[in-house]
């Protein structure tokens, strides 16, 4: 029985204790520490892909992509996680206690797959929202070529736009993202 599955409840410094010396990444989510999901190849190239197409359409502004190795925190619920790509504007914010733990990202994506995808759009979505500053979630469908964008339009508002061909706007970074760029496998 591995360390995290002996308590039932966990503060945040408990989290970052045993996330420092885990060989494997875990979310902090409600006191419980929740082991997450390996990727397989198919996703790794879509994060890589978001990652590329986001880099260079921000390319020369004062915004960096994250991959999935930086933590987001939302203050506001005590979720520490780790998206599959954030993006984070202006001057990065940290954590007091949770240092390398992000907490302004502008946009954060999600590529989903069986396992993940109902937590993604659903509970882990609900958390995200709570963030301040952040401004669009983008979920990647892991069984077909589709690109969602839940977008805060007004204070607690939200929105949601799809797009299966074509781009979509990403209006927090002012950039496209093109379902083919997402998508893109070179090697079949």
């Amino acid at each position: 029985m591995s360390e995290a599955a002996r308590h039932a409840f966990y503060t945040l410094e408990e989290y970052l204790l045993l996330e420092e010396r885990s060989e494997i990444r875990h979310e902090y989510v409600d006191g419980q520490i929740l082991a997450m999901a390996g990727g397989t190849p198919d996703h790794s190239r879509i994060c890589a892909n978001v990652t590329v197409a986001l880099g260079t359409g921000l390319a020369g502004r004062r915004c960096a992509v994250f991959s999935s190795d930086a933590r987001v925190l939302v203050k506001a619920t005590g979720l520490d996680t780790y998206p599959d790509v954030s993006v984070v504007c202006g001057k990065i914010e940290r954590d007091a206690v949770d240092k390398n733990a992000i907490t302004n990202p502008i946009l954060v994506v999600e590529v989903g797959s069986p396992s993940t995808q109902a937590y993604d759009r659903g509970r882990k979505l609900d958390h995200y929202r709570r963030i301040p500053s952040l401004r669009e979630v983008v979920l990647v469908s892991h069984d077909g070529r589709r690109l969602e964008v839940h977008r805060r339009v007004e204070g607690d508002e939200w929105t949601v736009e799809a797009a299966e061909k074509g781009a979509i706007r990403l209006q927090s970074i002012d950039c496209e993202l093109a379902v083919e760029d997402v998508f893109r496998d070179p090697l079949a």
